[in-house]
């Protein structure tokens, strides 16, 4: 049988080093082409009408002096009278014109009537009693598990064991389709029994999500050395990808659509497209060159992108081009749910942590949400949690990079950071005493927390909290753990090779801009034995074999594993050609420096092109795949570890915090490219600074509206927010083995717990709530003075 499995370090020529990205050169000079680029012959232009209510119940819609307009070619009604509308920035109904000025003028033309509701777009703690039982679900409820990336099988099962509140509309359906819900989901919604007697019940915003307990904590609490308790917490913020989300969508027949869309799941689209367009599957083309970041928001063709094409087909087939506008992107296209917990941890006097007990709640809009991964990371022997969902009008959430781990992270590792202050112990030692907790990664944690105060200079900068404020700029450190699965998703992949020597590779995967093309690229070279500039990449269409959306890390493992089987499988089939050539058996063959050459005698050999010519007269096309257990060994593995740390500064008159320095110490198994490995991590770090002192999403109580829809009151970290920042990938033996495992989510997770750690050791109390604005740390410093 072929070998399939990874080469040794010996037997790797590309796998293993630091490759450029083969896409830099387009994208620095600007010749990469997004789909806010595409400019279809003959393109229409797209605007959306929008709720301006955070709750509201559309009475009726009057087009007809938009319809009227010169220039105006189709007016589509996306909800119409009698539709309920949960947040401001809401699709109501779209146009299409020959200009953008022109749509605009069509929008403002449009009467609609509203009648407003009750909202809610706070996350506060709930009032005491508030909250509801879980019961049967509402539509809502089930689109934010979709948002949220719940799993097709654990959505089916909930809905069967809850039931609806009421019967999904087919238009409800259509919806949820267009959000991503598998043929499975919608079957269980068809399906589930309707609890008409839970619609008269006054609706709560207040549902217990989660109520458990493990061991026994009261005993663990009453016979421990230490206990600390604190209020711990993470804001909703939203998805801000460069490029807006969006497509373009044409009929080039009554019953074909071609679409350019930004998106993560190029293969996937057509699936959610078909059945709110009324055709097959087959029957719609999605081609996508470049995307400007996705992060988990651009998985489905959303209700923007069926209608779209339904604009289209109104407009008789010619291409509309619809993209969010900044402001709207803000508003509507996914956020991070929040996260907050009052929590309680307990540990004897050496510092072994005995009990956990929190009560958590949260938003992730309309559908509540659920509750973090907590006590995150270490298994407490005794555990009680209880986690209240709060459901309001703040739009919809959607999974970002690590779904739920960063709020985990938060509530748990600056807990145990507290009890650690508390016992007076260095955090290193203190969560190095129980890294037994973290069960199998124990292992690579000790290894990388070694590394991690190495590279940090722990030892000399790490103090008893609040002892270093020289001149009103104090200084501190901290540190925090992470982990994820990362497994390879399902992956096709043709690899041709012509008999003129050239070679080309098909896959209908997408580059969010990772280094996805330069590992594929790699491990193909470095198996066939040539150079990557003589390999010709497609990707990014639905012409080519199928890949799986680029989401949970799963894109790396998915395909360099369909790749390395392609490539073994085109180049052994090619040995079978070569070798009556050589005299020598097909096993005998290895392909090295672009040469096929017999094993131990190199001046035995053929050019690559003398090698291919042997093919005759029809090139030699292979199909790779992941998972693929008819050729073993598996290629890809599940679950990561990291520790990072932080050093910040802190100008305790004015409450301003920079960070000076980021360690990310990071394990995924076989790395393909070390430099785009770094690179993931460089960006999840920047991303964390990010998110820990700049962003939250801010909303009016009273209008119910987004206050900060813009980048200079959204704020990001610029460059002069980022500091040094240290980069250590895990790698060689006890790392290689375990084959390729996805990279994009786990080091995003930490920098929020280990910035506010790195604070509270700076200033000697805990800011609560992220982000560490100055205003919140000026706050906890006064308290810590009244105190």
């Amino acid at each position: 049988m072929p070998d399939y499995a990874w080469p040794d370090p010996q037997h790797r020529t590309l796998i293993g080093t630091r490759v450029t990205r083969v896409d830099s050169p387009v994208k620095v000079s600007g010749q990469a082409k997004y789909t806010y680029d595409v400019h279809r012959p003959g393109m229409l232009y797209g605007k959306v009408l929008r709720c301006p209510y955070a709750h509201a119940k559309v009475v009726s819609i009057d087009t007809s002096a938009a319809e009227k307009m010169p220039g105006v070619k189709a007016v589509h009604i996306v909800q119409g009278p009698g539709a309920n509308i949960h947040w401001a920035g809401d699709d109501i109904v779209a146009v299409a014109a020959v200009d953008e000025p022109t749509a605009e003028d069509a929008i403002r033309a449009i009467k609609v009537k509203f009648q407003q509701l009750p909202h809610l777009v706070s996350d506060a703690e709930p009032p005491k009693g508030s909250a509801q039982e879980e019961g049967p679900l509402s539509v809502d409820a089930i689109d934010d598990m979709l948002d949220n990336q719940v799993p097709a099988n654990q959505m089916v099962s909930t809905i069967q064991r809850d039931g609806l509140v009421k019967k999904a509309s087919e238009d409800e359906l259509k919806m949820l389709k267009a959000d991503g819900a598998s043929d499975a989901v919608l079957e269980a919604i068809r399906s589930a029994t309707i609890h008409p007697e839970a619609s008269s019940k006054p609706p709560s915003n207040y549902q217990k999500a989660a109520a458990q307990t493990v061991g026994d904590p009261d005993k663990a609490f009453a016979e421990a050395d230490v206990v600390s308790e604190g209020l711990y917490g993470i804001p909703v913020i939203t998805h801000c990808c460069l490029e807006s989300h969006g497509s373009i969508s044409e009929w080039t027949d009554p019953e074909h659509v071609f679409t350019h869309i930004s998106t993560q799941n190029v293969s996937g689209i057509p699936g959610q497209m078909a059945e709110p367009l009324k055709i097959p599957a087959t029957n719609i083309r999605v081609h996508q060159d470049h995307i400007g970041g996705g992060f988990g928001s651009k998985f489905s063709p959303d209700r923007w992108g069926i209608f779209t094409a339904e604009v289209s087909k109104k407009a008789g087939g010619k291409p509309v081009r619809i993209m969010l506008e900044r402001d709207t992107e803000l508003k509507v296209a996914g956020a991070r749910p929040s996260a907050y917990a009052r929590v309680k941890v307990a540990a004897k006097k050496d510092g072994t942590v005995v009990a956990w007990q929190s009560n958590s709640w949260g938003t992730g809009g309309p559908g509540g949400g659920g509750m973090p991964p907590i006590p995150y990371v270490f298994t407490i022997p005794n555990q009680r949690q209880e986690h209240t969902a709060i459901r309001n009008n703040i739009g919809p959430a959607r999974a970002w990079r690590a779904p739920n781990h960063p709020q985990a992270a938060v509530l748990t590792m600056c807990a145990l950071d507290d009890l650690a202050a508390q016992l007076n112990m260095d955090p290193v030692e203190f969560f190095g005493k129980n890294l037994n907790l973290t069960k199998q990664r124990e292992n690579t944690y000790r290894e990388e927390l070694v590394i991690a105060s190495e590279l940090m200079g722990w030892k000399q900068k790490w103090h008893p909290r609040g002892q270093s404020n020289a001149d009103g700029m104090a200084r501190g450190v901290g540190l925090s753990f992470h982990t994820w699965g990362g497994r390879g998703h399902a992956s096709d992949c043709d690899l041709t090779i012509h008999p003129d020597g050239s070679v080309d590779l098909k896959m209908g995967t997408q580059d969010l801009g990772t280094g996805t093309r330069t590992c594929i690229l790699m491990i193909a070279a470095d198996t066939l034995g040539i150079s990557m500039d003589a390999i010709q990449l497609q990707i990014g269409d639905t012409t080519y074999p199928p890949s799986g959306g680029s989401g949970g890390s799963t894109t790396i493992g998915g395909v360099s594993s369909s790749t390395r089987r392609a490539a073994v499988d085109a180049r052994d089939a090619l040995f079978a050609k070569v070798a009556p050539a050589l005299n020598v058996q097909p096993d005998q063959l290895e392909c090295v420096n672009g040469k096929v050459s017999v094993k131990g005698d190199s001046s035995h050999s053929l050019s690559w092109k003398e090698a291919c010519s042997k093919l005759g007269a029809m090139p030699l096309t292979v199909r790779g795949k992941n998972p693929d257990k008819s050729k073993p060994p598996d290629l890809t593995n599940s679950g990561v570890g990291g520790v990072q740390m932080a050093e910040v500064e802190v100008d305790t008159d004015t409450g301003i915090v920079k960070v000076k320095k980021m360690v990310a110490v990071q394990d995924c198994g076989l790395v393909i490219d070390i430099k785009t490995a770094e690179g993931q991590c460089y960006g999840a770090l920047i991303m964390g600074i990010s998110y820990a002192l700049f962003e939250e999403k801010v909303m009016d109580p009273t209008t119910g509206r987004m206050l900060n829809a813009d980048m200079q009151f959204y704020r990001l970290a610029g460059l002069s927010d980022i500091p040094e920042l240290v980069v250590h990938m895990m790698t060689g033996k006890g790392y290689d083995e375990r084959g390729v495992i996805g990279l994009g989510e786990p080091p995003v997770v930490s920098p929020g717990a280990v910035i506010s750690n790195a604070v509270a050791n700076a200033i000697g109390v805990r800011v609560p709530f992220l982000p560490l604005t100055p205003d919140r740390v000026l706050a906890a410093l006064e308290q810590k003075g009244g105190a």
